[in-house]
């Protein structure tokens, strides 16, 4: 796609010189960046987690912080320069002149304040409007972002909104007042694919409008989508830059290479996405890692053995409503049915609020179903009362988006693994000791981080010590609930390659949710779709991915950016 610049309009928008970002006087975490962003453009910086792709965006924006010390021959916007400015003037940059679009909308947006109430503000502070104008603005933006029920979800606060939804609103506030500048720092990762292609629809109308854009995302198919030009960071640095399809179909370098290469998507079930890593390796037969109940996935990767097994979780009929805010009943969950073999993965798939969370829940016991039934082993498992799941509660664990969340920040490594190994009842330290070491060995994890705080890992080990921790009952079935979707592409196919080295060595099975269908056509055996509660179409991953039956799959596919263009 091609940048709309104005015509003869040759001053950047935004203008970046030898920047360097150090902290503490430690080495310079963004060393020597240069760029320039023309109006109506839009630039993609890519590069691994800590690359220095975030810095170098919140500097723009003075938010570097306090302990940082930035350096540059330039940092201007539209001929001003950024550097030196007081907190007064950057409070009349921010959202004026430079919009902002996070990953993380959940800690962006005020828990306390309905959200219309938020984008209100800045209309409120930055232009004339009165009450009603403002409402209305409000209404129109959260419109052109794809939320449903605009005037339901503008007196909803952050903690009622789905991540999807709260992702939505964040973009609505970030141009609310039209700002020249957008930088949008991993806009689409909390989204499903129809929603993400009209967020990206709309991120390509403001750059038609002239609006200059400097995305940030680990999805290189995203940055194919949308970019007009490319800049791939490592280590602080620019390694190369040039033209969208240039760099990503023919990259120059070999960090490129790699991180292109680590995209899943058309890669094969079982190959391996971080070939340059080693698997990890087989326990001995006997050992005390050696999974006790459940026999290893065949070699082959293809899924369930020849003569098929009993389903080792399944769900019947599942129904499950909410009553919502305004008082009206919600149904999330309707009429679901699945199956789940030992050393299979169902991947799930569906636009933000079809139900797949919900549906997961009902699967781990945490909801109870309305109506129908979950069976863990061909033994009751839901509904049933919580005691009586008990006995049982281990076989199925969990891995979910956000590990640091779910984390007590107080604790070390350490501490979180040992509390999942005492499962709250007392052992003996040496005994949990080394089933400590057994589960870091089993994720790649080196004894180094047992002291460190889970805020003090990077988003690749959060992840594994997420896995790590899921592990340590030894379950039999995992529910995957967007595991990777905020990892960066070389970091997500390490956690990918490290689910597949599991399932095999230990046979488990997976329920596996994601909005990203590349992952689900490299991870699962067999595919489920849902839409407004319902699962409207499953069967072999392959065959649904390329011969949909129904027309909401057939939608997901069209919605769905692709790196060949």
């Amino acid at each position: 796609m091609s940048g709309v610049a104005a015509a003869g309009r040759t001053e950047p928008v935004l203008h970046i010189a030898n920047l360097r970002v150090a902290f503490g006087g430690a080495a310079p975490v963004v060393d020597g960046v240069s760029l320039s962003l023309a109006p109506g453009e839009c630039l993609a910086l890519v590069g691994e987690s800590g690359s220095g792709k975030s810095v170098t965006a919140r500097t723009v924006l003075g938010l570097a912080g306090e302990r940082a010390t930035v350096t540059a021959d330039a940092l201007d916007l539209r001929g001003r320069s950024l550097l030196d400015l007081p907190d007064r003037a950057w409070r009349g940059i921010r959202g004026r002149e430079v919009g902002l679009i996070l990953q993380d909308a959940l800690a962006s947006l005020d828990p306390l304040r309905p959200v219309g109430r938020e984008i209100a503000d800045a209309l409120r502070l930055h232009t004339s409007f009165g009450p009603r104008q403002r409402g209305d603005r409000v209404l129109d933006l959260l419109r052109s972002v794809g939320m449903p029920e605009p005037e339901l979800r503008a007196r909803q606060r952050s903690g009622e909104l789905s991540g999807g939804l709260r992702q939505r609103a964040l973009i609505a506030s970030a141009i609310a007042l039209d700002p020249p500048l957008l930088i949008a720092d991993e806009p689409t990762t909390a989204l499903d694919t129809t929603v993400q292609a009209r967020i990206l629809d709309l991120l390509g109308d403001l750059r038609a409008a002239g609006t200059a854009i400097l995305l940030i995302s680990h999805d290189l198919a995203v940055v194919r989508g949308i970019a007009d030009r490319v800049a791939v960071m490592a280590e602080g640095r620019i390694v190369e830059t040039g033209p969208v399809r240039d760099v990503l179909e023919h990259p120059r370098e070999e960090y490129t290479r790699r991180l292109v290469r680590a995209v899943p998507a058309g890669k094969a079930r079982g190959e391996r996405l971080s070939p340059d890593l080693p698997s990890i390796p087989q326990p001995a037969p006997g050992s005390a890692e050696a999974h006790p109940a459940t026999p290893p996935k065949a070699a082959s990767g293809t899924g369930s053995a020849a003569a098929p097994a009993a389903p080792l979780l399944a769900g019947r009929n599942l129904t499950r409503a909410f009553r919502g805010t305004d008082g009206a009943q919600r149904v999330a969950v309707q009429d679901a049915s699945f199956e789940l073999r030992a050393g299979e993965t169902l991947g799930l798939v569906g636009e933000s609020g079809s139900g797949k969370t919900t549906l997961a829940r009902l699967a781990l016991g945490l909801l109870e179903p309305d109506a129908g039934t979950v069976a863990l082993d061909e033994q009751p498992w839901s509904p049933l009362p919580e005691r009586e799941r008990r006995t049982r509660r281990s076989l199925v664990g969990a891995v979910y988006q956000d590990p640091l969340a779910s984390f007590d920040p107080r604790l070390s490594v350490g501490q979180i693994l040992a509390d999942a190994l005492s499962d709250g009842r007392h052992r003996r330290p040496a005994r949990v000791a080394g089933g400590i070491e057994s589960l870091l060995a089993s994720v790649g994890l080196a004894p180094s981080v047992l002291p460190r705080r889970p805020l003090h890992l990077s988003g690749g080990q959060r992840q594994r010590v997420a896995i790590a921790r899921a592990l340590a009952p030894r379950p039999r079935v995992l529910i995957c609930d967007e595991p990777v979707s905020a990892l960066d592409v070389s970091v997500q196919a390490q956690v990918l390659d490290l689910l597949d080295d599991l399932q095999r060595r230990l046979g488990l099975a997976y329920l596996f949710i994601s909005h990203d269908l590349g992952v689900i056509g490299h991870v699962s055996d067999r595919v489920a779709v849902m839409s407004e509660g319902r699962i409207v179409e499953t069967g072999p991953t392959a065959d649904v991915l390329a011969a949909p039956r129904h027309p909401f799959t057939r939608a997901l596919l069209a919605a769905a950016p692709t790196l060949g263009g």
